[in-house]
């Protein structure tokens, strides 16, 4: 029974008196001393509000960021799929206009009705962005020419004969031009060598 007397009885550390008589000693508290008690709570529990709300909010705002972000990705590798898809079928119906070209050519183009088949499909591939590029004089540009033949010293080369017209989506080329590469023609070379030799 002493134990549980002890537990029920703490002991007071000043006066080393035990039991209910060590808390007697203490003043009650008046109105005033329980009106500061409760506001010195409130402030607390005040406080430990405004942590939480300014912690939820710093979580939302930083959902609402990876949110954003994820919607822009997605978008981004959308528009990607569907420039590489188009990119894919134009590709492979570049065959075809080779075709085309070579009908045109050879005057199988001038009327009738694969005529308006060749020139819907053109129109069509040019309003989705493909662009055709070598022609004859050109310069030439070793990113989009693909030299098969080379007539000439090299100083200033353009595009002699075009064997195969290349192709752009946009910025991205679809298939390099084969050309064969010969100097430019005229009175006046690009690099300015004239002016030298006088």
């Amino acid at each position: 029974m002493t134990s549980d007397n002890s537990e029920n009885n703490p002991v007071d550390p000043e006066t080393g008196a035990q039991g209910e008589a060590a808390g007697e000693s203490l003043p009650p508290l008046d109105s005033e001393d329980t009106g500061v008690v409760q506001e010195a709570e409130s402030i607390v529990e005040e406080a430990s509000a405004t942590d939480q709300l300014a912690e939820r909010t710093a979580d939302l705002q930083r959902l609402q960021a990876e949110f954003t972000n994820y919607r822009r990705r997605v978008e981004r590798d959308k528009q990607v799929i569907k420039e590489t898809a188009r990119a894919s079928v134009i590709t492979e119906l570049i065959g075809i206009l080779d075709d085309l070209d070579r009908a045109r050519a050879h005057g199988d183009l001038e009327s009738g009705p694969l005529r308006a088949l060749a020139d819907k499909l053109n129109t069509t591939l040019t309003g989705l962005g493909l662009t055709d590029f070598g022609n004859e004089g050109d310069d030439f540009d070793p990113a989009l020419h693909e030299a098969v033949q080379h007539e000439g010293e090299g100083h200033d080369p353009v595009l002699g004969t075009v064997m195969r017209k290349g192709y752009k989506l946009g910025d991205r080329v679809l298939r390099t031009a084969m050309v064969a590469v010969t100097d430019r023609v005229g009175d006046k070379p690009a690099d300015g060598s004239e002016q030298e030799a006088k």
